[in-house]
C-alpha cells in the first residue's frame, strides 16, 4: 500500500495513498469540524466549513474531501482558517431560525456547538430570510426548513432509502423538500426517519405525542399501558449522557412506573409470539407448496416500501402482524378480558426506536373489533423527553423488571432488535420443530453483523433453507430484483427498513456525525441485545412459558389458528400509485 507523508499542525503524518485532510487529521487526534460531511454517503465539500489552509495553494480547501499529497504541509487552525469557519457559520445563521431554546435539538444540534465553540454573533449579517412552510403533513415526521442549513445530508440518507427529498430552486431560493412541493404525505415516503438522524440540526423531526401521553396518565379513567421494544434499552442511556452501548432496561423500567404507567411490559413477549406464528407460517409454506420466499412483515417502513415499489412480492409477505402490533391485539383481546377491562378504556402505547411506527399504529388493518392495536407509538427519544420532563433523576433510579405475564421474554426476542435478529429467532424455533428435538445449538451466526446483504443455508434432516437477510432499503431493493429475475431462490427473507436494523432505527437518540463516523453505534447497541440474549435463562421462542402456557391455552389455541390470524395476522395494499 502507498504511503503518503505530509505534516498537519507540524505535526508529521503518514497514510494510505487517497486519505482525505479529515482522515488524516483524525490519526493524530484532530476532529475538523463539519456539517455536510457524512463518511460514505455525502462527501460534497459544500458546507465549507472544514476548510484549511495548504501551503502554496491560493484558497483554503475542503478536508473532507481533499486528498494528502506527498509532502503536503496543513494547517487547521490557523487565523485565516479559523476567521474563515466564523465568517461561514455567521452567513448560515443569517437564513437560520435562531429560536433555539424553543428547538427540538437544542443542546444537542451540531451548529449550535459550532457557533459556541467560534463565538458567533447570531445578528452579524440581518436582512431577508427564505420563506418556508412547516411541513407536518406526515402522520411521523415534521419538516421545518426556518431551520435547514441546507447541507443535504437528508437528502443522501433518503436517497438510499426512497429519495423523496431533494433540493428545489436555486441561489437564495433554494430549500429542500420534495418534488414540486408535494407534502411529505403526499410522496412515497416511508416515514423511516433517517433523515432526521442525519439532520445536524432541528429541521426534521419526529410528531411528537407527549402532552396526549400525559393526559391519557392523568385521566382516571384510562388504563395506560406501555410495552417497550428491544431496541430501545439498547440506546435509551445515551439520551442521558451515557456510553453508546450501556443497557438502560432496569431503569427505563423503573422510570416508566414512575411515569404513572399502569402496566409496564415488553414488546419481547410479543416478539416471541411473533416467531411461532411466523414460524408455523414459513413451514407451512415450505411443507405445502405455498408462496416462497416468505418475507418477514416487522419493519413497518419495509412494508410499505413493499407495497409501493415491489407489489408483486405482497403475497410473499408474513400476513403476520409486527411484535408492535401483535402486543395491542393482545392487550385489548386476552389481557383486557382475563382482568376485566373493557378494550375502549385502555389506552395502548408503544416505546420504539422507529417513527414508522407511528404510520403504522393508524394503518386502517392494524384494528381488530373496532379497537385501534396501539393507539400511541412514542419514539426513544420522546421517552427521555418525558422523563426529563418529570423531574426523574436516571442515575437515581433503581433497576425494575417487567410487569408479568406480557413482560416475558427469551433471548430470541431480544436479539430482534438488531439486523439477522429475526431471522436467527426464527431459525432457533424452525430448526427445533423442522428436526423434532430440541437443539443445543441456537447461535447463527451467518446472519448476524452489519452487512447489508447475508446469506447462509441450513440442512434440517432432508430440508434445506436458503434464507437472506437485507437491512437498508438499498439493500432490500437488490434482493427483491435478484430474486425477480430469478438469479436467487430463497425460503425466507428477513428485511429491515433501517441499515443495521432497529437499534439504528430512526427514533433512536441522535450521536453527533463525527461520533458516527469513528465509533461503531450499530455494533455497540447490537452487542447489548446479544449480551441479554446470552444472560437469559430461555433462547428460543417456542420455551416462553407465558406465550404457550397461558397466552395459547386460555385464547389463541395454537399458532395460526382461527383465532389467531384473528387478533395476530394482517394483509398488506398495492400503494404503487402513490408513486409520483
Amino acid at each position: 500500500m502507498d504511503m503518503i507523508n505530509c505534516t498537519i499542525n507540524g505535526t508529521p503524518v503518514s497514510v494510505p495513498a487517497g486519505t482525505t485532510i479529515l482522515e488524516a487529521a483524525r490519526t493524530i487526534g484532530i476532529e475538523i469540524p463539519t456539517l455536510c460531511y457524512m463518511k460514505g454517503r455525502n462527501e460534497i465539500g459544500a458546507c465549507r466549513i472544514c476548510v484549511v489552509e495548504v501551503t502554496g495553494a491560493r484558497t483554503l480547501v475542503a478536508a473532507c474531501v481533499m486528498p494528502v499529497s506527498e509532502g503536503m504541509e496543513i494547517k487547521t487552525r490557523s487565523d485565516r482558517v479559523l476567521k474563515a469557519r466564523k465568517r461561514t457559520l455567521e452567513l448560515i445563521m443569517s437564513n437560520h431560525n435562531c429560536e433555539c431554546l424553543a428547538c427540538d435539538r437544542s443542546e444537542n444540534c451540531e451548529l449550535q456547538t459550532l457557533a459556541r465553540n467560534f463565538g458567533v454573533d447570531f445578528d452579524t449579517y440581518k436582512g431577508e430570510k427564505t420563506e418556508v412552510e412547516l411541513d407536518e403533513s406526515s402522520p411521523a415526521l415534521v419538516r421545518d426548513d426556518s431551520k435547514c442549513i441546507l447541507c443535504r445530508r437528508c437528502v443522501a440518507a433518503c436517497r438510499s432509502q426512497t429519495g423523496v427529498i431533494g433540493a428545489n430552486n436555486r441561489g437564495f431560493d433554494t430549500t429542500i423538500g420534495c418534488a414540486f412541493e408535494m407534502k411529505l404525505a403526499d410522496v412515497a415516503c416511508v416515514n423511516c426517519g433517517q433523515c432526521i438522524e442525519a439532520c445536524p440540526v432541528g429541521a426534521l423531526v419526529e410528531k411528537d405525542q407527549i402532552a396526549e401521553i400525559f393526559e391519557a396518565i392523568n385521566d382516571p379513567s384510562k388504563v395506560v399501558v406501555v410495552q417497550t421494544a428491544p431496541a430501545v434499552r439498547a440506546a435509551i442511556a445515551e439520551g442521558f449522557g451515557k456510553p453508546i452501548g450501556t443497557m438502560g432496561k432496569g431503569k427505563m423500567v423503573a422510570a416508566l412506573r414512575r411515569l404513572g404507567f399502569d402496566k409496564v411490559f415488553d414488546t419481547n413477549f410479543s416478539a416471541d409470539l411473533t416467531i411461532l406464528e411466523e414460524g408455523t407460517e414459513l413451514i407451512t409454506r415450505v411443507k405445502n407448496g405455498g408462496k416462497l420466499p416468505l418475507i418477514t412483515s416487522c419493519s413497518p417502513g419495509w412494508i410499505k416500501y413493499c407495497e409501493t415499489y415491489f407489489p408483486d412480492f405482497l403475497d410473499n409477505l408474513s400476513t403476520c402482524k409486527s411484535p408492535q402490533q401483535m402486543f395491542g391485539a393482545t392487550l385489548k383481546s386476552w389481557w383486557a378480558k382475563k382482568n376485566n377491562i373493557d378494550p375502549k378504556n385502555i389506552v395502548s402505547v408503544s416505546i420504539m426506536p422507529c417513527t414508522a411506527k407511528k404510520f403504522e399504529v393508524g394503518r386502517e388493518e392494524m384494528s381488530v373489533d373496532g379497537f385501534a392495536d396501539v393507539d400511541y407509538a412514542l419514539t426513544t427519544r420522546e421517552l427521555v423527553k418525558m422523563i426529563k420532563r418529570a423531574g426523574l433523576q436516571w442515575d437515581n433510579l433503581p433497576d425494575e423488571e417487567f410487569d408479568s405475564p406480557l413482560g416475558e421474554g427469551t433471548g430470541a426476542a431480544v436479539i430482534f432488535g438488531t439486523t439477522g435478529g429475526v431471522m436467527e429467532a426464527a431459525l432457533r424455533t424452525a430448526v427445533d420443530v423442522l428436526s423434532g428435538q430440541d437443539n443445543a445449538e441456537v447461535d447463527y451466526k451467518e446472519v448476524r453483523g452489519m452487512d447489508g446483504i447475508k446469506e447462509a443455508s441450513y440442512t434440517v434432516g432432508s430440508l434445506t433453507l436458503n434464507v437472506a437477510v437485507a437491512s437498508g432499503l438499498e439493500n432490500a431493493k437488490k434482493v427483491l430484483e435478484a430474486v425477480r429475475n430469478g438469479e436467487k431462490n430463497y425460503h425466507f427473507i428477513e428485511i429491515m427498513c433501517c441499515p443495521g436494523g432497529c437499534i439504528n432505527g430512526g427514533g433512536q437518540p441522535i450521536q453527533p456525525n463525527w461520533v458516527r463516523d469513528t465509533v461503531d453505534v450499530r455494533g455497540l447497541r447490537a452487542g447489548v441485545l446479544y449480551q441479554e440474549d446470552l444472560d437469559l435463562p430461555e433462547r428460543k421462542s417456542h420455551k416462553n412459558s407465558a406465550v404457550m402456557d397461558i397466552v395459547y391455552k386460555e385464547f389463541f389455541g395454537e399458532p395460526n389458528s382461527h383465532t389467531a390470524h384473528k387478533y395476530l395476522h394482517t394483509h398488506y395494499v398495492d400503494r404503487s400509485s402513490t408513486v409520483k
